[in-house]
Order: C-alpha cells, then sequence, then structure tokens
C-alpha cells in the first residue's frame, strides 16, 4: 500500500514452512518517500505456535491501514480462519500501532447444489484430462460439501480489497477445501462482513477483482485445476453474485496474479504467463479485452518470481511486490514502472 505521505509498505509471510511447521508469521517494511532503501523487517502478525499466512492489506478512507491475514490451525489450508487487524497510527518506525482486530466469519448459503453440479458435469467433460489426484480431490470435494464446518472454515484472502464507488468493500477469499472462491462483503467500512456468493469452477482461486465503468465486477483466478489458464468470473450486482467461471486465453501455471485498474481506466495484470513453471513473470495493459501489450518483469531459465501485490502511487507509477526465489536465497523484490514502460520495446 502507499500512504498519504507517499511511503510504501508491504506485507508478507516467511517461516519454515505453514504445512509442517508453527513458526511462520506476518512480517512488513517500509520504503519512505524519497529514499531507496527499504527498512527493515518488522513483524506485523503472529499467533505463537499457528502458522500465520497469506496477507492482503487496504488503506480505508478515514486513512485507517487494514491487514487482512489467516492463522493456520492444524497446518493445512483447510483449517484457518481470517483476521483482520486495524491502524490509525502506522506511518512511525516499526510495527503499526493496532488499535482492532477480530475474525472474519462467513456462512455462505449452502455451497452444496452448485458444487456438485459443477463436479458432475466437469467429471464427464474432462475425465480423460484429469489426474488421479484431481480426481481423488473431487471425491473428497463431494464428501465434504454438506458439512457446514468446511463450507464456513478455511476462507482466507491474498489478493487486495476492492471498494466500490458506494463504499461496498469487497475482500476476495478462496478455499482450498473446494478450490473455489468467494467475496467477503462489507457495507459499514468494515464493522461487519458477510458472504457472497460463490464463484464456482474447476479449480479457481485467489482472486483478483476489477471494476468496469459500467459497474460490472471481472475476477481474474488462478487456476489449481487441469485448463492452466486464468479463470474469470462477472457480478453484474456489486459483487452480491456471481456468473458462471470461465477459462481465459491468458496461459497460468497454477500460480497467483494481481490486477488494478488505473486511473486512466486502462487494467494492468501481472502474472506468470507460462503452462509450466513460474521463471517468467509478465505485465500485461489492456481494459480486460486483448491483453496485447506485454513486458516481463522477470524472464530467465530459472528461479521463481511469483505471487504478485500490484498497486499504482499518487504519481502514476506501478509498483509491484513479488516472491523472488532464486539459486542465492529467497526474498522479496519491488519494482516499479510507469505505463508506458509497457509498451517499450525490449527485455
Amino acid at each position: 500500500m502507499e500512504t498519504a505521505a507517499g511511503d510504501l509498505i508491504v506485507s508478507w509471510y516467511r517461516g519454515s514452512g505453514e504445512r509442517t511447521a508453527d513458526d511462520v508469521a506476518v512480517y512488513g517494511s517500509r520504503l519512505r518517500a524519497g529514499e531507496s532503501e527499504w527498512s527493515d523487517a518488522f513483524l506485523m502478525a503472529d499467533y505463537p505456535g499457528f502458522p500465520d499466512c497469506n496477507t492482503a492489506m487496504m488503506i480505508d478512507d478515514r486513512e485507517q491501514l487494514w491487514l487482512f491475514w489467516p492463522t493456520i490451525l492444524a497446518n493445512s489450508w483447510e483449517s484457518c480462519l481470517t483476521n483482520y487487524r486495524v491502524s490509525r497510527n502506522f506511518q512511525e518506525d516499526g510495527t503499526p500501532s493496532w488499535e482492532e482486530q477480530g475474525l472474519i466469519l462467513l456462512k455462505p448459503d449452502d455451497l452444496a447444489p452448485a458444487t456438485l453440479k459443477l463436479l458432475a458435469d466437469v467429471t464427464v467433460k474432462l475425465k480423460p484430462v484429469l489426474s488421479e489426484r484431481l480426481l481423488a480431490e473431487i471425491e473428497e470435494a463431494r464428501e465434504r460439501i454438506h458439512n457446514k464446518l468446511y463450507q464456513r472454515l478455511g476462507w482466507q484472502p491474498r489478493c487486495k480489497p476492492t471498494v466500490l464507488p458506494s463504499g461496498r468493500i469487497l475482500l476476495p477469499l478462496y478455499t482450498d477445501t473446494f478450490s473455489i472462491s468467494i467475496m467477503a462483503i462489507s457495507d459499514d467500512g468494515g464493522r461487519t462482513w458477510y458472504a457472497s456468493g460463490p464463484l464456482v469452477g474447476l479449480g479457481n482461486i485467489q482472486p483478483a477483482v476489477l471494476r468496469r465503468d459500467d459497474g460490472v465486477l471481472v475476477a481474474y483466478m488462478r487456476d489449481n485445476g487441469p485448463l492452466n489458464r486464468v479463470a474469470v468470473c462477472e457480478s453484474q450486482d456489486e459483487g452480491l453474485t456471481w456468473g458462471p467461471v470461465v477459462a481465459s486465453d491468458l496461459l497460468n501455471p497454477g500460480s497467483g496474479l494481481d490486477g488494478v485498474r488505473l486511473r486512466n481506466g486502462h487494467w494492468l495484470l501481472v502474472y506468470n504467463d507460462q503452462l509450466n513453471g513460474r521463471n517468467r513473470l509478465a505485465v500485461s495493459e489492456d481494459e480486460g479485452g486483448s491483453w496485447s501489450a506485454t513486458r516481463y518483469l522477470e524472464n530467465h531459465e530459472s528461479g521463481s518470481y511469483h505471487y504478485p501485490a500490484v498497486i499504482q502511487g499518487q504519481d502514476g507509477r506501478v509498483h509491484v511486490v513479488y516472491s523472488y526465489f532464486v539459486e542465492g536465497g529467497k526474498s522479496m523484490k519491488h519494482v516499479a514502472f510507469s505505463e508506458s514502460w509497457i509498451h517499450q520495446t525490449g527485455k
């Protein structure tokens, strides 16, 4: 996020591995306006004895910093609960001063009818290309879908919230239990939250939501299924309900993405544009159409560059932060560029 003073604040999680260890916590860093060095990392959130993972942030219209993240109860994504913290004093060095915190507890409408219908349809249509692992996951989803605990537990964030002109906040969430997505909705500035209708597809998770001028919302999602394409879904009613999930033409190797609507109305997407691997990270600029203008933030034979987060700063520059995994170690990387850079020739 960018503060009113022009500082950048970033969050991420790190540790020995959320599936096996409990030392995973959420950290942050700042880049002060006009400076070129990020601050030392500081702790943002940690429930001792439990992994704390995927972070998302926003700064609301009252200049409050919100941090969203899941705590993993049993070293499995299916067991997570999503938390939030709110800070009015986050400009000083080090950990923000958190004034509020709580859980986002959702009671989605019964997911079973739509999910079971989809699973039946895709199993018939795609069975020749479904791996044994995916078939086993589909069967497990069928067994779990009627259980209220699995429907209400396991929702977690990754991409930043979208705030609509009406003031409605949409926090994109997903569950690895069923590999589908949902929106946590707040119409009162984050005091209360309720669930949208589900975005039901075959492995569509980690939505990034953009809004067209006509009010239609478009969610772009990571593909955890067999199609290896960015999944897309639309809402005509400010995120309350969502239409069918379809595969776009954009390649996706089962990796996260993020998008932003620029102030001039253009849309920008950051994603891994490959069938396999995450050693190439692309930036495409369009208005939800062809995504024809593309430049690479990373394009190498090795390494992994993934889970991007993107915003536009007050000066018009685009800022992207992503995981930077190379032979020398694992870190985070920040890049900044103008929109015109995307259209320039060269690597």
